[in-house]
């Protein structure tokens, strides 16, 4: 259901890409890293540390609510919920409600998101860096959040299971932002002064 949903909005955005770019892009939008991250935003892995403390103890409960692999399925399992209780309908707008930024940040011919940032970020005179901000979960299941601050402002969060993976998750969080304000208003963070208006 989440590919579906995903590969039909991708090619209504983008009727010319190719079949590789809407691989990419589909993979870029619900790999594991992008669903974990959802996960996160929504409170699901939170709400799986209450429920299976009582059954499986703290200590096993916290490894489980940490692992990115446990989060993606938290995911793709409610949105099958969604869709079984509440219908097609529902499960979609679920999909594109979550998944939004991603999917406008998801652009033909731009394979990594960093690189697709630095570029938007030098045509339109912001600094770009990542900061990495925690690092989570034990040795061999690490779970990293960076974040893309653009202009001076904290436009993006990423989660996943390097430092890379994070900064790529948060570009695109932050590329898709952007998208979308510009779309809105027409307007960029003035470089260097967080929380400015133009």
């Amino acid at each position: 259901m989440l590919e579906l949903v995903v590969t039909a909005d991708l090619m209504r955005r983008h009727p010319a890409a190719t079949e590789g770019d809407l691989a990419w892009m589909r993979q870029s939008v619900v790999g594991g890293g992008a669903c974990a991250e959802v996960a996160v935003a929504a409170g699901l892995d939170q709400r799986l540390l209450e429920f299976a403390a009582d059954r499986d103890g703290a200590d096993d409960a916290s490894t489980k609510a940490q692992s990115p692999k446990v989060r993606a399925a938290l995911v793709e399992a409610l949105i099958g919920s969604v869709w079984l209780d509440l219908g097609e309908a529902a499960a979609t707008d679920l999909v594109l409600t979550a998944f939004g930024e991603r999917l406008a940040a998801a652009i033909p011919g731009q394979r990594e998101p960093k690189s697709a940032m630095q570029e938007f970020a030098a045509r339109h005179g912001l600094s770009l860096s990542y900061r990495l901000d925690n690092v989570e979960g034990p040795p061999h299941e690490r779970v990293f959040r960076a974040v893309a601050v653009v202009g001076g402002q904290a436009l993006g969060t990423g989660l996943g299971t390097s430092k890379r993976v994070a900064e790529q998750a948060a570009a695109a969080e932050a590329l898709g932002r952007l998208t979308r304000n510009a779309d809105e208003d027409g307007g960029y963070p003035e470089d260097g002064a967080e929380g400015a208006s133009s």
